[in-house]
């Protein structure tokens, strides 16, 4: 029997960094908002479903003006996130019906490939969870918190984590019930579903190689960027 696979697409973020009037995922990268790319990406993939989260009240709004125009047939659910991402992310896990794996994504990461996406299916089948994640180039520096050098880790062993990160449905919906039932302090100190998962399922997490144009659009630096990569990826 084939496995199902699901994709949690998180666009529910404020993008307060970014400075602009309307939330990141909807600004226009060649006159199609960020968000779409995203979404087409797993549409063309070999998931079966995806479920968009948004922020609340814009449930209608992804529907009406990016979902339906586009004609993306995968998404099955729009539904409001959370105030924090964690909350969006166990919002979106409690909203999956009957699936055997989940890939999460970031909305704002616009470059991400179908091609990518199917090897971290292909990978979280064979080892239980994976993330997308790149080699860092730059030497990195571990300080203390007044700005002082402790340590340099080397830097073959230090990966930038990106998405989608991929798990087991029941091992992450476990992990995160378990993040959910101790103490709040617990839940500020999450960064990445990686880390929920390797807190509370305590197994390994596989590492994909990605690449360095699936960037995450935060600030107007980055819509600077994203600008290039994707006129690079058009003249391909």
């Amino acid at each position: 029997m084939k496995e199902k696979v699901t994709a949690i697409i998180l666009a529910a973020g404020q993008g307060k960094r970014m400075n602009a009037t309307v939330a990141k995922q909807f600004l226009t990268l060649e006159d199609k908002p960020i968000l779409f790319y995203s979404i087409k990406a797993f549409e063309e993939s070999l998931v079966d479903e995806i479920i968009l989260v948004c922020s609340q009240g814009q449930t209608e709004y992804c529907t009406d003006n990016i979902i339906t125009p586009y004609g993306f047939k995968k998404v099955i659910s729009v539904i409001e996130g959370g105030e924090e991402r964690y909350d969006s992310v166990n919002r979106a896990l409690l909203a999956v019906d009957n699936t055997d794996y989940v890939l999460i994504h970031d909305g704002a990461r616009p470059f991400v490939s179908s091609d990518l996406i199917n090897e971290v299916i292909d990978k979280v089948k064979e080892h239980g969870a994976c993330i997308v994640a790149a080699p860092v180039k730059d030497t990195i520096k571990a300080v203390d918190i007044d700005g002082w050098i402790k340590d340099t880790p080397d830097r073959k062993l230090m990966w930038l984590a990106q998405t989608p990160q991929a798990f087991m449905y029941s091992s992450i919906k476990k992990a995160y019930k378990l993040l959910f039932e101790g103490d709040e302090s617990d839940r500020k100190t999450v960064t990445d579903d990686a880390m929920v998962y390797e807190r509370y399922i305590n197994q390994p997490v596989k590492i994909v190689k990605g690449d360095y144009y699936n960037i995450k659009i935060t600030t107007p630096e980055d819509m600077t960027i994203a600008k290039g990569i994707n006129d690079r990826l058009m003249n391909k």
